[in-house]
């Protein structure tokens, strides 16, 4: 009775050491996966996007070029468009740099951030002069100062419609998805460069090197696998005539699930007008379309019309300030692309003035 009676006493005491005991264990066991899931890299979202959970989660915009006219151009609106966005709210956008693989500087040189580096030996690229791309990433990541952890690898004809965050995920990189890369079509081929043991096919991403948010370490590790994948795929006749133009996208590919990295796809990453007929969520525009055709599939030149905008137009030399617009009926993304050209030719200064460098060598 006695100890029944002591037993009863101490009951409520009891429990109150087991229900601080209880918060306790629950507010460490909270307290540890929090700090596990900044550790490991999570995420958070922002005003409906996904963030990278690390504190240094800027990145460094890098894109390669020549010194072509027809390079030289593009580049200065993509810069034009990156210097307009870069410190917007929601911008992780970090450094600039245009990788320049012709060898020796050009005339942008203190217009645009560039790190000149060598193109591949005289031949070796025969006329796909996008072989140099892997080669130039390679021999930026072994000499230059790059702060950042991240890099965007972007092209020449791109044009950041608003601030881009960072959409990597810890050591996961994040690409576009192109509705023409299609490993598993080409199975007997891929099987050449990733071999059964590596993984199935669909293990490859739909992807090329561009866009795509990576971070540093990772890509140092991919990019010689990326150029040894590109040139072997270019002295394979079979391989070179299956994939053509984008045969380097295909390497990029590749190359990273060789490394066993697979990539975030983000849908809204980037548009191609007019393949794409509105801008809507999309953060990049991408101009590598001949824009010609109105949304009734007519063409906007010749017998039906003059106008139309093609950045093949422009092989020699930039294009005109104050192009004009679209006539009705042509896709709004085709619209905004012009008049974003627009800006930046207005406001680039002696734009009309820039000619090919071989007339100053």
């Amino acid at each position: 009775m006695i100890v029944r009676k002591h037993m009863g006493r101490a009951s409520p005491i009891l429990l109150l050491l087991l229900a601080f005991g209880f918060f306790f264990a629950t507010y460490n066991l909270l307290t540890m996966i929090i700090h596990n899931k900044a550790s490991n890299l999570g995420s958070w979202v922002v005003d409906g996007v996904k963030r990278s959970g690390e504190l240094n989660s800027k990145f460094h915009v890098a894109l390669t070029a020549t010194d072509a006219p027809y390079s030289q151009w593009q580049c200065r609106i993509m810069y034009y468009w990156y210097k307009k966005v870069k410190d917007m709210p929601g911008s992780d956008m970090g450094k600039f740099t245009r990788i320049l693989h012709s060898g020796i500087p050009d005339k942008l040189m203190e217009e645009i951030p560039t790190f000149v580096v060598d193109p591949l030996p005289e031949g070796l690229d025969r006329g796909y002069v996008v072989l140099n791309r892997p080669w130039a990433f390679v021999q930026w990541l072994e000499k230059a100062t790059i702060e950042e952890e991240y890099i965007l690898m972007a092209e020449p004809d791109h044009i950041f419609v608003k601030p881009l965050p960072n959409l990597a995920h810890g050591i996961k990189p994040a690409g576009f998805p192109f509705f023409y890369i299609k490993p598993a079509e080409h199975e007997k081929v891929i099987r050449k460069f990733y071999p059964k043991e590596s993984g199935p096919v669909t293990d490859i991403d739909p992807i090329g090197n561009s866009p795509v948010i990576i971070k540093k370490s990772l890509l140092e590790e991919i990019a010689p696998t990326w150029v040894n994948v590109s040139l072997r795929m270019k002295d394979d006749p079979e391989t070179d005539k299956a994939f053509g133009w984008v045969l380097e996208m295909y390497a990029y590919a590749v190359a990273s699930a060789l490394h066993g990295v697979q990539h975030i796809l983000r849908k809204d990453f980037m548009l191609q007008p007019p393949w794409d007929l509105e801008v809507g969520e999309n953060i990049i525009i991408h101009y590598t379309y001949g824009c010609d055709y109105n949304l009734k599939g007519e063409l906007t030149y010749g017998k039906k019309g003059d106008w139309r905008f093609d950045k093949r137009s422009y092989l020699t030399g930039p294009p005109p300030r104050n192009l004009s617009l679209p006539p009705p009926g042509v896709p709004e993304s085709v619209v905004r692309l012009v008049k974003m050209v627009n800006e930046a030719t207005a406001n680039i200064p002696g734009w009309d003035t820039l000619t090919s460098d071989t007339d100053q060598k």
